[in-house]
């Protein structure tokens, strides 16, 4: 890939020298910090697992960070860098005035000719592979050093940055509860560089339902819950067409169940449009911005106002602050993302396990009509009393578990003190049957035609009923062909 795609050779060249040197100028006016350097500056993290992607890890954290404090993912756009995004973007003033961490993953030269990331490339974007893989890494290495909450981890990115976001929040619903693509295309709209063009400058006549199904399929079998997200798009962006927004509505409304009618729209500053698409619950799922005027950037509006944020510059657009109004979306300004005022339940204790359950109980919390259950950070009940057994686990494997109390309006409370129950037998199990049903029970994922085992991606052959493997679940999600023998 030449640019995030760029038409034409002369305005790939062209353009790759002007943001050359642009991108030059940036890195050098705002060096990174180095890894000796003190709180509250970004800090570069070099060992954060065996980084499939090729990609660096830059992080910020505000001094005295708490712990279950949320995490931030911050993906910068093509020809720029970490140090770019985190000088201009505004993420520094919120995580500082509202306490959360955040990590800026960095693409080079070396992964793309402009520093994009690959969003279009299906061995690079999808779960378990290449950037994507190297982004959960990072998720996880953070969120172990901060104590992060694992149920309150989000993700955003611009134009290229924004493309991997979407990829990413198909990839891992189970790991982020939110994301913001600013001027980026639907989740897995190409999976080659050939098809990256047409995404991001026309209408792909797909329906709702088509680009769910994108969604979907990138983690087969998983159900929820769905991550929450915010779209933002300049109406007069010429590098990716204002369509991209709305095909983002239709993939994510679909996603979650709901229609393409905004639940309310509303005017906000810059000339932006707010359309909320309501869940069932009538809690914001989804939220369209759409800015009158703007061209291809990611918003912001400097100044010390509480709504303001960021500096100018190419592509950076004097227009509304969108983090403000994306980390407000997400709930990042409030205690707990729902903004409920119930005490933590005490008393979390694991009271049995079996190979594929694990029985927990808890004591009651006063003014509680429901709990939720979490599981490995991704909610997987909502029960109306203090016990709950968990089944259809893997033998042999760790599961981390919270609970929160929920009250009469359906406002979330603190979350409890964590457990971790450990499920008997052995951590090993196999599955023989044809690669259509390894996709459908979950071991496996297609694309391109051919099936890869989850977790490690081995190539098992034709998407097709007429080949059989045997697999065997190493782990919780990791799948290894073992036809050999299990």
């Amino acid at each position: 890939m030449r640019f995030f795609t760029l038409r034409g050779l002369r305005k790939r060249a062209a353009l790759a020298a002007a943001f050359g040197t642009f991108a030059a100028s940036l890195i050098a006016a705002t060096p990174l910090a180095t890894s000796a350097a003190a709180a509250s500056t970004m800090q570069q993290v070099t060992n954060f697992g065996s980084n499939p992607g090729n990609l660096a890890m830059y992080e910020y954290a505000p001094a005295n960070l708490s712990t279950n404090a949320p995490l931030v993912v911050a993906l910068h756009g093509c020809t720029q860098s970490a140090s770019d995004y985190h000088a201009h973007s505004g993420w520094q003033k919120f995580a500082d005035q509202w306490g959360f961490a955040v990590v800026y993953p960095q693409t080079s030269t070396a992964n793309n000719s402009l520093s994009c990331f690959n969003w279009f490339d299906s061995t690079k974007a999808t779960r378990g592979r290449g950037e994507a893989a190297s982004v959960k890494q990072m998720v996880d290495t953070a969120a172990e050093q901060y104590g992060s909450d694992r149920n309150r981890v989000f993700v955003t990115g611009l134009s290229a940055g924004g493309g991997l976001t979407a990829d990413l929040l198909a990839d891992y619903p189970d790991v982020f509860a939110g994301g913001a693509v600013d001027s980026g295309p639907p989740a897995h709209c190409a999976t080659t560089q050939a098809a990256a063009s047409g995404c991001q400058h026309n209408d792909q006549d797909l329906t709702p339902k088509q680009w769910g199904d994108k969604v979907r399929n990138a983690y087969p079998g998983y159900t929820g819950p769905w991550p929450r997200v915010a779209i933002w798009q300049g109406a007069s962006d010429i590098t990716v067409a204002p369509v991209n927004g709305t095909e983002l509505r239709d993939q994510w409304t679909d996603v979650w169940g709901i229609g393409q009618t905004p639940s309310s729209t509303r005017n906000l500053a810059g000339n932006t449009t707010e359309s909320i698409y309501n869940d069932t619950s009538g809690k914001a799922a989804v939220a369209l911005y759409s800015i009158a005027g703007m061209q291809h950037g990611l918003a912001v509006n400097p100044g010390s106002g509480t709504d303001q944020c960021g500096s100018t510059g190419i592509f950076y657009l004097n227009y509304i602050c969108s983090s403000y109004y994306t980390a407000k979306f997400w709930g990042l300004d409030t205690a707990d993302s729902s903004g409920g005022s119930l005490p933590a339940p005490t008393g979390l204790a694991v009271a049995g396990t079996t190979e594929t359950s694990a029985k927990l109980s808890w004591n009651a919390a006063s003014g509680a009509a429901a709990y939720h259950v979490y599981r490995n950070g991704s909610k997987v009940a909502s029960v109306p009393g203090s016990a709950y057994t968990d089944t259809g686990l893997s033998p042999g494997t760790s599961y981390r578990y919270t609970v929160a109390a929920v009250d009469s309006s359906d406002a979330v409370g603190a979350l409890s003190s964590p457990v971790t129950a450990t499920t008997s037998g052995s951590a090993s199990r196999c599955y023989t049957d044809n690669n259509y049903k390894h996709v459908q029970a979950g071991r496996a994922h297609p694309s391109g035609g051919y099936t890869y085992a989850n977790g490690t991606n081995q190539y098992m052959g034709l998407y097709s009923i007429a080949v059989v493997h045997t697999v065997k679940e190493t782990s919780l999600g990791q799948f290894v062909v073992a036809d050999s023998g299990c």
